[in-house]
């Protein structure tokens, strides 16, 4: 398989793409950092790209915390695309219950049954829900080409030090960012970086959350496609501007006055 990057190469050990005493000093001191602080997450443990896809979805907007057990569960389940392929929807849409954002599980399983049939694309942002991020995810992790998946983190990092980093800091850099590199106070006394950090001591502006989830339409949702995930529902008794929205992303379906998962 070959994917389409950003960039070209195809070594995964550590890379210096700028030279220069600078460059070397601050990748060095990173990649020193991450030796020793590294997150112990079980997907960094493996090559297969399926696997890491299904990391990468479970990990958009959900905390790392929460994936783990989750991501064990899943892989148990369905240990290959072929296997996720031949699920049914609903039992994804099961699996999937407490991830939030259910429609990347649905996703999930409609870029796995792309896959089955046709083989991994060259372009992986052709798979139903795969931006460019997650695609550039699967081509680092999984096969080791040289380009840097760009998430808030590495974003916040990268911009924040004025640094080009390579490929071979895509972990680090989503480690500082999660742990150190903070997005409003930057815990810049513990950072291998802060030396050379021209951000160094700056706090900032908080950044403008999302709603609340109490309340709001999208608990509605969650509430409504649980009780569905259950069993079939009357449509009588379920919210029903909640059922519509479901019923639109392909989450549930209506058969006559019966609410049920797809099949």
């Amino acid at each position: 398989m070959m994917l389409a990057v950003s960039s070209v190469g195809s070594d995964p050990g550590p890379c210096r793409r700028r030279t220069g005493g600078y460059a070397r000093r601050v990748d060095g001191l990173l990649l020193d950092w991450y030796a020793r602080e590294a997150r112990a997450l079980p997907w960094r443990e493996t090559r297969d790209p399926y696997a890491i896809l299904v990391s990468e979805v479970m990990a958009q907007q959900t905390q790392v915390d929460r994936v783990v057990p989750r991501w064990l569960a899943w892989l148990e389940r369905w240990p290959s695309v072929d296997a996720l392929a031949a699920a049914s929807p609903a039992d994804v849409i099961r699996e999937w219950q407490g991830l939030g954002y259910n429609r990347r599980g649905l996703n999930l399983h409609r870029a796995a049954q792309q896959i089955a049939a046709y083989g991994w694309p060259d372009d992986l942002t052709d798979l139903p829900g795969v931006g460019r991020y997650t695609a550039d995810a699967v081509a680092c992790f999984a096969h080791g080409a040289e380009v840097l998946p760009v998430d808030v983190n590495v974003r916040r990092v990268s911009e924040r030090t004025g640094h080009t980093f390579s490929a071979a800091s895509a972990q680090a850099l989503m480690d500082l960012g999660a742990t150190v590199c903070l997005a409003r106070i930057p815990r810049c006394d513990i950072c291998p970086l802060a030396e050379h950090c021209p951000s160094r001591g700056r706090r900032y502006e908080p950044l403008r959350r999302q709603s609340a989830f109490e309340g709001s339409f999208r608990q509605r949702r969650s509430a409504t496609l649980r009780l569905v995930a259950a069993s079939a529902r009357p449509a009588a008794e379920l919210d029903p501007e909640a059922v519509a929205s479901l019923a639109r992303d392909g989450l549930v379906q209506l058969d006559g006055e019966t609410v049920s998962l797809p099949a």
